[in-house]
Protein backbone atom coordinates (compact mmCIF):
# COMPACT_ATOMS: atom_id res chain seq x y z
CA UNK A 1 0.00 0.00 0.00
CA UNK A 2 1.37 3.02 -0.95
CA UNK A 3 2.18 6.15 1.74
CA UNK A 4 2.74 9.89 2.08
CA UNK A 5 5.15 11.79 3.37
CA UNK A 6 3.42 15.24 4.22
CA UNK A 7 5.78 17.97 5.32
CA UNK A 8 4.66 21.40 6.42
CA UNK A 9 7.45 23.67 6.59
CA UNK A 10 8.31 27.48 7.68
CA UNK A 11 11.14 28.34 5.63
CA UNK A 12 13.86 30.53 7.50
CA UNK A 13 16.72 30.36 5.40
CA UNK A 14 15.25 30.54 1.69
CA UNK A 15 19.38 30.14 -0.15
CA UNK A 16 20.36 26.96 2.56
CA UNK A 17 16.70 25.54 1.65
CA UNK A 18 17.24 25.62 -2.21
CA UNK A 19 20.62 23.51 -1.39
CA UNK A 20 18.26 21.13 0.48
CA UNK A 21 15.35 20.70 -2.40
CA UNK A 22 18.02 19.76 -5.01
CA UNK A 23 19.91 17.44 -2.75
CA UNK A 24 16.62 15.37 -1.31
CA UNK A 25 14.84 14.91 -4.67
CA UNK A 26 16.64 12.59 -5.85
CA UNK A 27 17.72 10.82 -2.73
CA UNK A 28 13.71 10.41 -2.07
CA UNK A 29 13.37 9.41 -5.76
CA UNK A 30 15.92 6.67 -5.35
CA UNK A 31 14.13 4.92 -2.49
CA UNK A 32 10.47 4.77 -4.75
CA UNK A 33 9.25 8.29 -3.73
CA UNK A 34 7.29 10.80 -6.23
CA UNK A 35 6.80 14.18 -5.68
CA UNK A 36 2.92 15.09 -5.84
CA UNK A 37 3.00 18.43 -4.18
CA UNK A 38 5.85 20.64 -3.72
CA UNK A 39 5.10 24.41 -2.31
CA UNK A 40 2.73 25.75 -4.85
CA UNK A 41 -0.25 28.66 -3.91
CA UNK A 42 -2.61 27.16 -1.73
CA UNK A 43 -6.44 27.69 -0.73
CA UNK A 44 -6.88 27.40 3.32
CA UNK A 45 -10.79 26.58 3.39
CA UNK A 46 -10.98 25.57 6.99
CA UNK A 47 -8.32 26.44 9.57
CA UNK A 48 -9.68 25.68 13.42
CA UNK A 49 -6.26 23.83 14.33
CA UNK A 50 -3.64 24.27 11.38
CA UNK A 51 -1.93 26.71 9.86
CA UNK A 52 -0.18 25.65 6.94
CA UNK A 53 2.76 27.50 5.62
CA UNK A 54 4.29 25.35 2.42
CA UNK A 55 3.13 22.27 1.92
CA UNK A 56 5.25 18.54 0.10
CA UNK A 57 3.42 15.91 -0.46
CA UNK A 58 5.35 12.79 -1.33
CA UNK A 59 4.19 9.10 -2.71
CA UNK A 60 6.06 6.06 -1.71
CA UNK A 61 5.58 2.39 -2.28
CA UNK A 62 4.91 1.88 0.80
CA UNK A 63 5.34 3.20 4.66
CA UNK A 64 8.55 1.22 4.95
CA UNK A 65 9.96 3.47 1.81
CA UNK A 66 9.07 6.29 3.44
CA UNK A 67 10.53 5.52 6.11
CA UNK A 68 13.56 4.00 4.96
CA UNK A 69 13.98 6.87 3.04
CA UNK A 70 13.99 9.14 6.09
CA UNK A 71 16.37 7.53 7.62
CA UNK A 72 18.54 6.64 5.21
CA UNK A 73 22.35 7.57 5.50
CA UNK A 74 22.05 9.38 1.92
CA UNK A 75 19.86 12.12 3.56
CA UNK A 76 20.72 12.31 6.87
CA UNK A 77 22.93 15.13 5.81
CA UNK A 78 20.73 16.62 3.79
CA UNK A 79 17.99 16.37 6.67
CA UNK A 80 20.57 18.42 8.49
CA UNK A 81 20.40 21.20 5.73
CA UNK A 82 16.22 21.29 5.98
CA UNK A 83 16.86 21.35 9.83
CA UNK A 84 19.12 24.45 9.80
CA UNK A 85 17.34 26.15 6.97
CA UNK A 86 13.24 25.78 8.29
CA UNK A 87 10.80 24.65 11.10
CA UNK A 88 8.97 22.06 10.04
CA UNK A 89 5.89 19.29 10.91
CA UNK A 90 6.55 15.90 8.76
CA UNK A 91 4.09 13.06 9.14
CA UNK A 92 4.02 9.84 7.22
CA UNK A 93 0.28 8.52 6.61
CA UNK A 94 -1.13 5.22 4.70
CA UNK A 95 -2.62 5.59 1.17
CA UNK A 96 -5.68 3.85 0.24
Amino acid sequence: MSAYIIVDTKIEDPVAYEDYKAKARPIAESYGGIYRARGGDMNVIENDLWEPHRLVIVEFPSKEAAQTFLSSPEYAPVAKIRHGAAKCSLTIIDGM
